[in-house]
């Protein structure tokens, strides 16, 4: 199978969208996903199914334009290319015989006449049908009526019957033309209003895009091994390459520092404004600011593989996936305009024979066309979730797939991992005893012992009694599985190690290291995990909001226990294998919708099984395959807006489609029975999708949390 990107331009409104889905799923291609927002395309084709080349000719051949997703959209668009324009164009015309018809006492005979009528009208008549007409007919001819059927029959009628009543000199009575130029104005003011409602919805993927392109300073040597510094744009920039980085300046591309230290602000990824500081060793991610201090670096990753870039396709994947929830309002909008033809039918040919007049049943008739709405219902879904990642993408939140966002309205229980997740990964000094040796020469002994190992323990204990008066050592070394043993130049025999070491000298199994000295017990080290600062508050959060807390660790009962009473949570399922993990989160998952927490790594099978699996990774591309959502380098904190973003926006999409329901089941009958006028139907169709936009970039400024 090729994965194939596109970006189609002219795709006007969701109904769009579904006939593009529609055309590629008719000519072979899987795993289609059509964002009727920004334009891009996806989809998977098999090598012996029709060629790339046929299918953008198919998808030009509905009126839109296939290019593809890295060419620049820079290039000025042609006069009448966009919707704006064509609406400026049109006002002039359409405004002079809205006036003409529209003030009573008027009589400019020459500018009633109905030639002249005509004359006015058909510029604005051309407009439209090249735009509308070619759409609708293109459409029809590939089987999948769109919006624009509807616009160009109810315009076209209009004009038409206006035209006949022109030729045969029928009077006033049967005059429409200003009714067909305010149908194609009005409608092509609404789409411009829906393209800017719409793009405000992409404003913060917009800035993470903007920030992708910069000038890098470079580090090359001469055949001197001089050292010179060459400007070049960051997407010249490979792995391997050194990069000089001053105050101020933006991090061109992942790297690695070399040499120097600054602060740095990671807010475009985090969401943190605070800076952080990175010096010699420290990741350093594209788009971040350095804030203070100058540093070089080697790039680690470049263009299309930084983190940056990573986010900006997950992000726009999953905008152009449809959660359950968009299901029926797909099947809805994919019947809609052949129903409304055929209302539109019933609508003509009742209201002639009730009636006894074709002028005003042919009015009503065009009414039902031009009111009629599919894009709302179809936007009502991606412009909510649109905003939704947006917003969760400017704050260091990255949700996968759009199914996410939906699944948290139900939640009812998180579990959470504990170490790198509930902790930081780091232990703290909790409890010690020295026996029958000075307090502080037993912390003396313990740190030259443990300084010299390279396991976490034994590293967190020399970080916290680091001194300048260690002991010499005559003889050191580390024993795999033993810990440490070192003799002294006094010929005193030292040992350092798990309760292994010390097993013949004491009963109480219950401590994490043990010293011995000359085969004498000497004292003993307890070590506590090191608990993230935010973890009590995010519990206490979780627990307001009525959702069950579980642990879930391979640690040790008592010490998880511990951990629960400190932190408050409700349950603990402590000395779990990987396996058992597994197991566990598959069973709770099936009783319950369930949140799984964890690093993204050792628990990433029981991520992906869970409802939602939340990753505590640092971007890792495990982290990102295997769950749901990934929490970018802020730990918890980021937990309860992650959670109440995603039910804020499956409470926005359901206001959306509730909106778009009611306004098609009242505004058709409305127009049918005659209380709506095509030229105020058409003004109120664009307006809808603009009431949508509006509701969902709500969710820029609403309070989620």
């Amino acid at each position: 199978m090729e994965k194939v990107q596109w970006k189609v331009e002219g795709m006007d409104c969701a109904n769009c969208a579904l006939t593009v889905h529609k055309y590629l799923q008719k000519n072979g291609a899987d795993h289609i996903a059509v964002n009727a927002i920004d334009g891009d395309v996806s989809f998977e084709l098999a090598k012996d199914k029709t060629s790339l080349e046929t299918l953008a000719k198919g998808i030009e051949s509905l009126g839109y334009k296939v290019g593809s997703v890295h060419q620049e959209t820079k290039k000025k668009k042609p006069f009448l290319s966009t919707n704006l324009s064509r609406f400026l164009f049109c006002l002039p015309f359409t405004a002079v015989l809205l006036f003409l018809h529209m003030v009573p006492g008027l009589h400019f005979h020459a500018l009633m006449n109905p030639w002249v009528q005509l004359a006015i009208t058909l510029p604005v008549f051309f407009v439209g049908m090249r735009h509308f007409g070619r759409s609708a007919i293109k459409s029809i001819r590939n089987r999948v009526p769109n919006m624009n059927v509807l616009i160009t029959v109810g315009a076209s009628s209009a004009f038409i019957y206006s035209l006949i009543g022109a030729i045969f000199n029928l009077g006033t009575d049967y005059l429409f033309f200003e009714t067909a130029a305010t149908i194609i104005t009005l409608v092509f003011l609404g789409e411009y209003l829906e393209d800017a409602s719409i793009q405000s919805t992409q404003r913060s993927l917009k800035a993470l895009v903007k920030s992708q392109k910069v000038m890098a300073n470079m580090i090359a040597f001469d055949d001197k091994h001089q050292e010179h510094i060459f400007p070049v744009e960051n997407t010249q920039l490979k792995s391997g390459d050194l990069i000089l980085i001053r105050t101020g300046e933006q991090v061109p591309a992942d790297c690695k520092v070399l040499w120097g230290e600054a602060q740095v602000n990671e807010s475009i990824i985090t969401g943190e404004s605070v800076p952080v500081y990175k010096t010699k060793k420290d990741k350093l991610i594209g788009g971040s600011i350095l804030e203070d201090g100058t540093i070089k670096a080697y790039v680690t990753a470049a263009g299309d593989d930084t983190i940056l870039s990573n986010i900006l396709k997950l992000v726009k994947k999953a905008q152009g996936e449809k959660p359950p929830v968009q299901q029926l309002a797909d099947k809805i909008s994919g019947v809609f305009v052949p129903v409304v033809l055929s209302i539109a039918a019933i609508t003509l040919v009742a209201n002639w024979l009730i009636l006894g007049a074709f002028t005003p049943a042919l009015m009503r008739s065009i009414a039902v066309l031009v009111i009629a709405c599919p894009c709302a219902m179809g936007l009502a879904t991606p412009a909510a979730i649109a905003v939704g990642l947006g917003r969760g993408a400017r704050n260091g939140i990255l949700f996968r797939n759009a199914k996410s966002l939906e699944l948290f309205r139900n939640v009812t229980q998180v579990v959470f991992d504990k170490t790198g997740t509930l902790t930081t990964g780091a232990f703290v000094i909790g409890d010690w005893k020295a026996i029958g040796i000075d307090e502080e020469a037993f912390k003396r002994i313990v740190f030259s012992l443990e300084k010299y190992s390279n396991h976490p323990l034994a590293k967190s204990i020399a970080k916290h009694w680091r001194t300048s008066e260690e002991t010499r050592w005559q003889q050191i070394e580390e024993v795999k599985g033993k810990g440490m043993q070192a003799t002294d130049k006094e010929g005193n025999h030292y040992k350092a190690g798990s309760y292994t070491v010390a097993k013949h000298l004491t009963t109480d199994h219950t401590h994490n290291i043990y010293i011995v000295r000359n085969n004498e017990l000497i004292g003993w080290i307890d070590l506590e995990d090191e608990l993230r600062p935010e973890a009590k508050d995010v519990v206490r959060y979780l627990k307001s909001k009525n959702l069950k807390t579980i642990l879930l660790s391979g640690d040790r009962l008592k010490k998880s226990q511990h951990i629960a009473e400190v932190l408050g949570l409700d349950e603990v399922i402590a000395e779990q294998t990987p396996e058992q993990k597994l197991q566990t989160i598959t069973d709770l998952s099936a009783k319950t919708p369930t949140v799984m927490i964890g690093d993204g790594i050792n628990d990433a099978p029981a991520l992906a099984k869970a409802t939602i699996g939340i990753s505590m990774s640092e971007a890792s591309q495990l982290a990102m395959q295997s769950a749901h959502v990934v929490l970018m380098n802020s730990g918890l904190k980021k937990l309860p807006t992650a959670l109440g973003l995603g039910r804020h926006t499956y409470m926005t999409i359901k206001q959306n489609l509730f909106w778009a329901f009611l306004y098609n089941i009242i505004a058709i009958p409305v127009a049918a029975f005659g209380f709506l006028s095509p030229t105020f139907g058409a003004l109120v169709m664009g307006l809808s999708d603009v009431v949508l936009a509006a509701n969902s970039v709500r969710l820029f400024v609403k309070k989620v949390d």
